[in-house]
């Protein structure tokens, strides 16, 4: 399973991005209106940084307009992957874009009829919303492993990813449910490698060492 970090915080992705976790990045208007800082700015700063794809999103709600958006945006650095609504709107410019090359995640996917369509429109990737799922007592698993079943029944070549992830247990879940990529907030990938036993264990190594005086260096 592949990770992408879902922020518009440049610091975090710095932070994080020597750790070899950092697949990518997902970044939508309201992460950006966080950071307070010029839209264009932040994406090229983060594709900068990460190799991986970028997700920036469109404003627009009308095709041709996203169309115009999508390519501009695109501009922007090589590996920005334009991020659209899953409207017919949506799935209209999904489609140009993808013919024009230009890497498309739709985004706001929240059933297993939805996404056969962003797979037929050749969306790069598709954003099931496991969590806002899960806050209308809908199982957000449910739908990955819907959309997984349906992608290998056709040899869909669409990416699932996994969004609106607020816990470990949502990125092992997916990853379970065969998920290609979990997007997660920052505070999530990190507490993906905590344990009480690992700081236990830990601990106690350490002071056994300590015991006996030495040094490795």
């Amino acid at each position: 399973m592949k990770f992408f970090i879902d922020t518009a915080d440049v610091e975090e992705i710095k932070a994080l991005a020597p750790t070899g976790l950092v697949d990518g990045v997902t970044t939508n208007p309201s992460l950006i209106m966080k950071s307070g800082r010029d839209f264009r700015e932040v994406v090229a700063e983060i594709c900068a940084i990460v190799d991986g794809p970028v997700s920036a999103e469109v404003t627009a709600t009308e095709a041709p307009e996203m169309i115009k958006e999508g390519v501009s945006l695109a501009d922007i650095a090589d590996n920005v992957t334009v991020k659209l609504p899953l409207t017919l709107e949506g799935l209209v410019a999904c489609k140009a874009l993808t013919e024009e090359g230009i890497d498309t995640n739709v985004t706001l996917c929240f059933s297993a009829n939805q996404a056969l369509l962003a797979a037929k429109a050749g969306a790069t990737f598709i954003s099931p919303f496991i969590g806002r799922l899960d806050d209308i007592n809908v199982d957000g698993m449910e739908l990955i492993r819907d959309i997984r079943m349906i992608y290998d029944n056709y040899d869909f070549r669409t990416e699932i990813l996994a969004a609106s992830i607020r816990s470990a247990n949502h990125v092992k879940e997916s990853a379970i449910a065969g998920a290609d990529v979990a997007t997660v907030p920052p505070a999530v990938l990190k507490s993906l490698v905590r344990h009480p036993l690992t700081d236990k264990g830990l601990d106690a190594f350490l002071a056994d060492w300590a015991k006996t005086g030495q040094k490795i260096l």
